[in-house]
């Protein structure tokens, strides 16, 4: 076991099992942690075996993420409860505010419980953007159109995650659901001016700043404010987001080979400019020569801060029972 501080990369790899490249690549000073798809899963005793290698390679041990949010973007399907999507929460609360509010808490609890039980540290969730007719990408992934409800559904789905030992990540700062283009392929942007996004889309990353232990960044361009996307601009990490919201947790970035991060140049110089911005936490995936080009540039510089990495490390708070229970009050 390899005794080493996290690094800020945070990388994909392939199958259900790790080989003897993943087990190297992923004791190398410049990671700190991994993200698991749908192709690393087959059971939760797999899933379970596999986070408790992951775990075993160094300490402190890598931190184990996933896109669990519920409805299209879950990860793990055959042996978890199936979420809806945050849309069906929405209209629970519209039908009946209070049933909507404890819909939420429990999903949250129910997406946490489970992970947490199966060894993994992070579902980055829950998904804080505002629903706009023309946006895509989000679209159902949404809680709602109104910021005010989005914060009340989301602050009782973070509620439940912590209930369940896992904390929360808002995503996708400052709002990736104004615009039509997925910026998993493209590069969108967004022509709203400063004033509008903190009337409706940041909205609810400013009421539920304090609650959170991550934000992820999205790949969008606000024109009118900064010509450069939320990753590489020290406009959007550190004046705006620590400054002005005064959230101090772990910034992560969305996945930097995606279209929508293109501006930022070749790999490494994403990398880099993500880094040098005010991000924590870089994930780069699907492009395993980008990754160790990144990792041998980095090194074991850029540590990201530990008190702030340890929050995000998942405690199990509730058992197999507690679950189940929960799941068996949803009537």
């Amino acid at each position: 076991m390899s005794n080493l501080p996290l690094g800020p990369l945070i990388i994909d790899f392939s199958g259900e099992t790790l080989g003897s490249e993943e087990r190297t690549l992923l004791q190398t000073a410049a990671i700190g942690g991994v993200i698991l798809f749908s192709d690393n899963y087959r059971s939760r005793q797999q899933l379970t075996e596999l986070t408790g290698e992951i775990r075993s390679l160094r300490t402190p041990p890598l931190l184990i993420c996933v896109d669990q949010e519920g409805g299209r973007v879950q990860r793990f399907r055959d042996g978890f409860f199936r979420l809806p999507a945050a849309k069906e929460i929405g209209q629970a609360y519209e039908q009946d505010m209070q049933i909507g509010l404890q819909l939420a808490r429990k999903m949250g609890i129910i997406m946490a419980g489970e992970l947490v039980l199966a060894g993994v540290d992070i579902s980055f969730a829950p998904v804080l953007d505002c629903a706009h007719p023309k946006s895509q990408v989000i679209g159902d992934r949404s809680f709602s159109a109104d910021p005010n409800m989005i914060a009340s559904l989301a602050g009782e789905f973070v509620r439940g995650m912590c209930q369940a030992g896992m904390a929360a990540t808002g995503k996708h700062y400052p709002g990736h659901g104004g615009v039509k283009e997925d910026s998993h392929e493209l590069q969108p942007v967004d022509s709203r001016d400063l004033s509008a996004l903190f009337d409706k889309d940041l909205l609810p990353f400013r009421k539920l700043a304090k609650q959170l232990s991550g934000i992820m960044t999205a790949h969008v361009q606000y024109p009118k404010i900064d010509t450069t996307i939320p990753c590489f601009s020290p406009y959007w990490l550190v004046t705006v987001l620590r400054q002005r919201l005064g959230f101090t947790g772990i910034i992560f970035s969305d996945d930097l080979t995606m279209g929508g991060a293109e501006q930022g140049g070749k790999p490494i110089e994403r990398a880099l400019s993500a880094l040098e911005a005010g991000c924590d936490m870089i994930l780069v995936c699907k492009d395993r020569e980008a990754v160790l080009e990144i990792a041998e540039q980095l090194g074991d510089n850029h540590n990201p801060n530990p008190s702030k990495i340890n929050r995000l490390y998942s405690k199990q708070k509730l058992s197999e029972l507690d679950l189940t229970i929960t799941r068996s009050s949803l009537g």
